[in-house]
């Protein structure tokens, strides 16, 4: 059986190196996985570096489509997915997340036929202005294999009237799984180092540094909200460092305007880093702050409260057991939540992203799918 992985972001990357490890290393005699890289992510630090690191085998196909609209983006992937699609003859195609790569992948797929499995289905902000959003709903709308990570995106699905009748007669599966990253997590840390060089490098003390990242559209795309924003982190990089691995567009961004790059020269920026170094930052900083659906998560996993620079956020378990604390784009609002939590013990809730062996039930699942 042969399925055609399609990825293009760094969460994609960390996502697809727990699945991909265990076809290699359980069910390689039984299924053979082509890798998809549609080059969403195109800058090294954002895409190479992750496979590298990770042991994810080396993409089949690198398709180069990036910095473009989101139009011209989908559009350009759907073109080649479906050449590849049509001359590999898989079984099944497997998308993770909510990308343009997402969609473009699963869009490609029904539309010839392919059963599309999704890893992190029912996974809803409520809020269609969000590229994200319009991508998972329609990803989720098409797929035969829904992969939950959460209860609560069970109820998400179960709402909208899921499981639907597919275009082949059979139902939708939908399954809770747990998270794939917790997985990535849970293995991945190991290899940490319990002195990490990127402190030393960038002259870090543990519990001494806020970690940031901002990179969602909602945010970069309204001069206003990122200004707000920055003026937050930069009221409190008066009292702790905060580190700002920056996104490429972000950056290009906060260059072209001379109030914007004022602001964050309080800052201390740096270049994107791989996931180990990442997962350092997070286990050694004192507070996430962050726009990434991503790294919420992973604040979680290594016990760090996080204030979410969002309106609302996919993972509602975390804000509703005070974990995570959704403040928007508003300055004070920001910079109040942190005085409120930044000496403040971290309060585990075990158990809300699974067992750790999302991966395993993810390959099962397909396994027994188009088995």
């Amino acid at each position: 059986m042969k399925i055609v992985t399609i990825v293009g972001a760094r969460p994609q990357f960390i996502k697809a190196a727990t699945v991909s490890r265990v076809i290699s290393v359980h069910h390689k005699d039984d299924l053979k996985e082509v890798i998809v890289h549609t080059g969403q992510h195109f800058d090294e630090k954002m895409s190479e570096i992750f496979f590298k690191e990770m042991d994810i085998p080396e993409p089949d196909y690198n398709l180069g489509i990036n910095s473009m609209s989101h139009g011209a983006m989908t559009g350009q992937m759907l073109e080649k997915i479906e050449e590849l699609l049509l001359r590999e003859k898989p079984d099944l195609t497997l998308v993770y997340g909510d990308t343009n790569t997402t969609l473009a992948g699963a869009l490609a797929a029904v539309k010839i036929h392919i059963p599309v499995a999704h890893v992190e289905a029912g996974l809803r902000s409520f809020n269609m202005h969000m590229p994200e959003e319009i991508n998972r709903v329609v990803t989720d709308r098409v797929s035969s294999l829904l992969f939950c990570p959460t209860p609560m995106a069970i109820k998400n699905l179960k709402a909208e009237g899921y499981p639907n009748r597919l275009y082949d007669g059979k139902e939708q599966k939908v399954l809770c799984v747990g998270d794939v990253m917790y997985d990535a997590a849970l293995f991945y840390s190991g290899r940490v180092q319990k002195e990490p060089d990127i402190l030393k490098d960038l002259k870090l003390k543990k519990g001494e540094f806020v970690l940031c990242t901002i990179h969602r559209s909602e945010n970069t795309d309204n001069r206003d909200r990122l200004k707000e924003i920055l003026l937050a982190l930069s009221h409190i990089s008066k009292s702790i460092e905060v580190v700002l691995p920056l996104h490429p567009r972000t950056g290009k961004i906060i260059d072209s305007d001379v109030v914007l790059k004022d602001i964050a020269s309080t800052l201390k920026i740096i270049e994107p880093v791989g996931y180990f170094d990442m997962i350092s930052l997070i286990m050694s900083c004192q507070i996430v702050m962050t726009d990434s659906g991503g790294l919420q998560k992973e604040a979680y996993f290594f016990k760090k409260y996080c204030i979410t620079m969002r309106d609302e956020t996919e993972w509602i378990e975390l804000v509703e057991h005070s974990v995570n604390f959704l403040a928007g784009a508003k300055r004070d609002t920001i910079i109040s939540i942190y005085e409120n939590i930044s000496s403040r013990e971290f309060v585990d809730s075990n158990g809300l992203y699974g067992d750790g062996k999302a991966a395993e039930k993810v390959v099962e699942s397909i396994l027994k799918y188009v088995g």
